[in-house]
């Protein structure tokens, strides 16, 4: 697979300027609330079949508490800690000049090996500014794969004010509307999507919707 041929929007900000605190429910520790409106879109938007149970595919650091709120929902949960498995040493090979590059062909070959059209639902969280650059695009095409056709994604992508040293967080669904965070340091931000970048990444999907919170966190409803 090539390497997308769209650049991102890197850290422009002057070292000394301020950043925008977060604007949460809750003191800012290590864990900490928030209010998700992308949240209750997505919720919304998985109407129980007659027939079976919705499938949601959660790409986030695997949380009990998600596993609970959705199979209470009657619906079947799936994990797969796409930042974590795209950190293990076997999908790194080197590079003509030495580096190290992400190896794709093999880790589509041991991830997300899913069946086309097997998801209702995708809880993407935000992945996409976590992991490597060549990446991002391939897994949005195998996430277009995965869903059925209707079926809808939620998505975070953090806003230029975030800063870079901005922690990685767990998010774990306690209420329709809101989020439990709990920080991660394991994982440095890649890069900053701007809102034509969103767009651009999820072209060939049916509609989007965006909602920017207060604490530079851009939350994206696509539906297939």
């Amino acid at each position: 697979m090539s390497s997308p041929n769209y650049s991102f929007m890197r850290w422009l900000r002057p070292a000394d300027a301020p950043t925008a605190k977060p604007t949460l429910v809750g003191k800012p520790t290590s864990r900490a609330s928030r209010r998700s409106m992308g949240l209750g879109e997505f919720l919304h938007n998985l109407t129980p079949g007659t027939d079976k149970k919705l499938c949601v595919l959660d790409l986030g650091p695997t949380s009990p508490a998600n596993i609970n709120f959705l199979t209470d929902r009657e619906m079947r949960v799936f994990n797969e800690d796409i930042i974590r498995a795209v950190k293990q040493p076997e999908y790194q090979t080197k590079a003509e000049d030495g580096s190290l590059q992400l190896d794709l062909d093999k880790f589509f070959a041991e991830n997300l090996e899913y069946a086309e059209n097997q998801f209702d639902a995708i809880l993407c969280w935000d992945a996409p500014d976590y992991l490597p650059e060549s990446l991002v695009k391939p897994l949005v095409g195998r996430i277009h794969t995965m869903l059925k056709p209707g079926g809808v994604l939620l998505a975070f992508f953090h806003t230029q004010d975030t800063g870079p040293e901005s922690p990685h967080y767990r998010y774990d669904i306690t209420q329709p509307d809101t989020l439990q965070m709990e920080s991660r340091s394991s994982s440095r931000m890649e890069r900053i999507f701007n809102n034509r970048h969103i767009e651009n990444l999820f072209k060939d999907f049916a509609s989007k919707r965006l909602f920017l919170g207060r604490d530079n966190l851009r939350e994206v409803i696509v539906v297939r």
